[in-house]
């Protein structure tokens, strides 16, 4: 005979079934939960916070890295400044002796002279020289009006540099005339023209054995230089362009080498 199954029995109790409490303590609990929730999410911002910050010896470590670092890159900028205002002589030396030459070419003499000349420190000032260059209004010798050169004129009158000096001034002892042509360390260029027309003029640093800067007479109708940073001819006025046993050179800047 077959058993009859009248009913089955109830499945095991969820767990949410045995966890049941009174709405009371069920409340409680929740607002405990949460409220252990919020303390533990205010530690770990405190403790981020904390690990983000500096110190008073680490911000002071990092200061001193910075200032050791900028001493050492200092020399090194400040040997490309000077490197870069050699370069900007030069270039200037290169267009003033190509403005003298151009004279020649147009006008069948060099201007001015008539026997060999210097102009800039220790000569005539530079200024008549680039005023007929220049054509400008005081030229006498310029008829035709043509610019042979336009350097600019210097950004700070006072404390001329790299142009064509706005007022007279004296810079390290050394005059500077309105209308000179004063190189990057603010001292006007010399040049010396070749008024004799024999095709040589004095080399300012004396013969080669000495002065290590070429034949003396240099076999030039025009020669030009700057007295460098020291602003001296030579290494501190010794006359000397590049020591012909040691090989060491002074900052002066040349056209004929």
């Amino acid at each position: 005979m077959r058993k009859r199954i009248v009913g089955r029995l109830c499945p095991t109790l969820s767990p949410a079934f045995h966890r049941m409490e009174p709405p009371g303590r069920e409340r409680h609990g929740l607002a405990a939960r949460s409220g252990e929730r919020a303390g533990a999410n205010e530690s770990n911002a405190l403790q981020q916070g904390g690990e983000c910050a500096f110190t008073l010896i680490e911000l002071l470590v990092v200061i001193a890295i910075i200032a050791i670092l900028i001493g050492l890159l200092f020399p090194a900028f400040r040997a490309v400044q000077d490197q870069a205002k050699r370069t900007q002589a030069k270039n200037d030396l290169t267009q003033i002796v190509n403005a003298v030459n151009a004279y020649y070419t147009d006008y069948g003499k060099y201007p001015l002279v008539a026997a060999d000349t210097t102009y800039g420190p220790g000569g005539t000032a530079n200024n008549l020289l680039f005023n007929e260059l220049r054509s400008t209004a005081t030229a006498t010798q310029n008829p035709r009006q043509i610019v042979f050169i336009s350097p600019p004129s210097v950004k700070n009158p006072s404390n001329p540099r790299s142009g064509i000096a706005l007022q007279a001034t004296t810079i390290n002892g050394i005059s500077v005339a309105i209308g000179d042509f004063v190189d990057p360390w603010g001292t006007p260029y010399n040049v010396t023209i070749d008024g004799s027309y024999d095709n040589s003029v004095a080399n300012p640093y004396g013969a080669q054995t000495t002065g290590g800067a070429g034949p003396d007479p240099v076999p030039s109708g025009v020669i030009g230089w700057s007295r460098g940073k020291d602003q001296t001819l030579g290494t501190n006025g010794d006359n000397v362009y590049r020591n012909p046993t040691t090989g060491a050179q002074s900052d002066d800047v040349i056209s004929w080498q």
